[in-house]
């Protein structure tokens, strides 16, 4: 059996997980962390005593830290599933990596992962094509643009490394030939869609990924606690899933 701890568990995703694992034969749930302290969790990582075998993450950024910290000690595997990172939290991931394994996707959707390999794809095929990712999610979503829109782009970039990425475009300049417009939407209750825009002068290239439910992420999530536990320390994503 599986043990997980969930971080984040009061949220919408780490709710999701908890009822995906519930519905799993090798795995369960013994701590969640948020907080809130919601239904008797812990509060801070450090607090958790349960012993586990891999810390699925779905919480806020801000606590990287601290997560990380926690899982270092432990010598537990984690699966980051939280966005929004900066350049200095994301350098700490890197480096505790280097101490445990540590699974880090910017979306959790097999399905995305597969996209980004579309699309890098399509950049190498066509290098002089101009790009635009359009993306939205629901209303409550605080990070823009989104983790997987960036996730994208580097897709893109990995085929055409000359590009940058211009998020939020306004004012009255002109697009650039070497840029990735990134335009973020926020309304209603949308889990999210990401849509990736090739353009020549004779046609345009749509590649679109649509999120229905919440749950594909908490299974994308699951599978990757699944693939980390037992691996040696390092910095794993969706393409190891897909090689595996």
């Amino acid at each position: 059996m599986i043990r997980v701890i969930v971080n984040g568990i009061d949220g919408a995703m780490g709710s999701t997980v908890v009822k995906c694992v519930e519905a799993t034969e090798d795995m369960e749930v013994v701590a969640g962390i948020t907080p809130t302290g919601w239904n008797g969790s812990y509060l801070t990582p450090a607090e958790c005593k349960e012993e586990a075998d891999v810390l699925i993450d779905f919480s806020h950024h801000d606590g990287t830290k601290a997560l990380v910290d926690y899982c270092v000690e432990k010598g537990l595997p984690a699966v980051i599933c939280t966005t929004g990172q900066t350049e200095e939290e994301m350098e700490y991931i890197k480096k505790a990596s280097e101490k445990v394994a540590i699974f880090k996707s910017a979306n959790m959707s097999l399905g995305v992962a597969l996209t980004a390999k579309i699309v890098k794809e399509i950049a190498a095929k066509f290098p002089g094509c101009e790009v635009e990712i359009v993306e939205t999610h629901h209303n409550r979503k605080v990070d823009a643009p989104s983790g997987t829109a960036l996730m994208l782009a580097d897709a893109v970039m990995e085929a055409r490394p000359e590009l940058h990425v211009n998020s939020g475009r306004s004012g009255m300049a002109k697009r650039e030939p070497d840029e990735i417009g990134i335009s973020a939407i926020r309304m209603g209750n949308v889990v999210g869609t990401h849509e990736v825009m090739f353009g020549t002068a004779n046609q345009t290239i749509t590649v679109t990924h649509q999120a229905h439910d919440r749950a594909l992420f908490a299974d994308g999530a699951i599978a990757a606690a699944r693939f980390l536990v037992g691996k040696p320390a390092g910095l794993y994503n969706m393409d190891d899933i897909l090689a595996d």
